[in-house]
């Protein structure tokens, strides 16, 4: 049967790459046949169902299940569970998104059955090469058709690469996604209760990074300088974060400090609320960074480096684990009432990228 629309297939399967499909979702369903696919890196219901629930994100038309595992298993299981879908389906495009397991595996697959892909979020670098996120980026970015940069940093990477053709400077779909959520998010005072703080009285960390999480020099190290911290903190637990806490040992260290409050996994919605009443945010996470500083929250980013250099003119510093750096910033916070620009000529992110995949498509 002769197809009317293109038909575009996007491959999801972690928690910050469900919030950039919410975004982008409505504006390419009305011009093209779009179908999503869940890779299930993140199956936990906090991680995974209650985004697609909560932003109306469109039923996925298959999970494949993959779970958990080493960077190898994974990817390889993405990928023999993705070829079968892709050679029944003959998409039109595959949508990748960020710098997961799931995205290397989805570029991979898409570009060795000579399925044009585009990546969304392209050319964004840490100079990392031990980083898996960095080799996840560098790998897809090379394999794409098409790159949707969200920042002219990230156009100006691809460019030192010797990438040029199908860049498009996109803008940034998480800011989208956040501008389009402000009503609600400013709703906290019923979520503030419950975690009993005030607004701009407490600090929210994150932490879900192998090279934090994973070490447990550097873990331990962390759960030092929270004992040490004079603020109410409110704390996620990440399931890896979790895991890695209760096997060396460190959790019940840390439950013994009444002003540091372990938390589950939190909405995307529930996340935002406490991003924008905090007194400032802890992470290492690169969309709490640029949510923060789009929300006008202090950042301190517990990392020596970013992927998001322009967020450090707004409100983000780097401090690594130096405890001495962490409590400085903290002595001296100061909100931003700067708003970070996301459109470019006016248009939205989701309209440019899917605009650009449509002109892609007629050649």
């Amino acid at each position: 049967m002769r197809r009317t629309k293109p038909h575009i297939i996007s491959l999801v399967g972690a928690r910050p790459q469900f919030i950039k499909l919410a975004a982008l979702t409505g504006a390419l369903s009305k011009k093209t046949d779009h179908v999503i696919i869940h890779a299930g890196q993140h199956y936990d219901r906090v991680m995974s169902e209650v985004f697609f629930d909560e932003l109306a994100i469109p039923e996925v038309a298959l999970n494949l299940a993959v779970g958990s595992g080493s960077h190898a298993n994974m990817t390889a299981h993405i990928m023999m569970r993705f070829e079968r879908l892709l050679l029944e389906k003959c998409p039109d495009l595959v949508l990748v998104y960020g710098d997961t397991n799931t995205t290397v595996a989805g570029a991979l697959t898409a570009a060795k059955l000579n399925i044009p892909v585009g990546h969304i979020e392209a050319g964004l670098r840490s100079f990392r090469r031990d980083m898996p996120e960095e080799i996840n980026r560098v790998m897809t970015d090379h394999l794409s058709s098409l790159l949707f940069c969200p920042t002219p940093v990230s156009v100006k990477n691809l460019r030192e690469e010797g990438i040029g053709k199908g860049v498009v400077r996109s803008g940034d779909l998480m800011y989208e996604l956040i501008d389009n959520h402000r009503g609600r998010i400013a709703k906290a005072v019923t979520l503030l209760k419950r975690h009993g703080v005030r607004r701009h009285e407490y600090l929210l960390l994150t932490l879900h990074r192998a090279g934090n999480v994973d070490d447990e020099k550097r873990l331990a190290k962390i759960v030092d300088i929270l004992a040490r911290l004079p603020y109410q903190i409110i704390f996620p637990l990440h399931p890896r974060t979790r895991k890695n806490l209760n096997r060396f040992g460190l959790r019940k260290s840390l439950e013994q400090h009444s002003h540091v409050h372990l938390i589950e996994p939190l909405s995307y919605l529930d996340n935002l609320r406490l991003i924008a009443a905090a007194s400032a945010v802890l992470t290492d996470s690169g969309g709490m960074q640029k949510e923060s500083v789009f929300l006008g929250t202090p950042c301190l980013t517990l990392r020596d480096e970013t992927e998001w250099p322009e967020t450090l003119k707004r409100g983000n510093q780097l401090v690594g684990l130096s405890e001495r750096k962490i409590k400085s910033r903290l002595s001296s916070l100061k909100r931003t009432g700067r708003v970070m620009p996301f459109k470019i000529r006016n248009l939205t992110p989701s309209n440019i990228i899917t605009d650009s995949i449509m002109r892609f498509l007629k050649g």
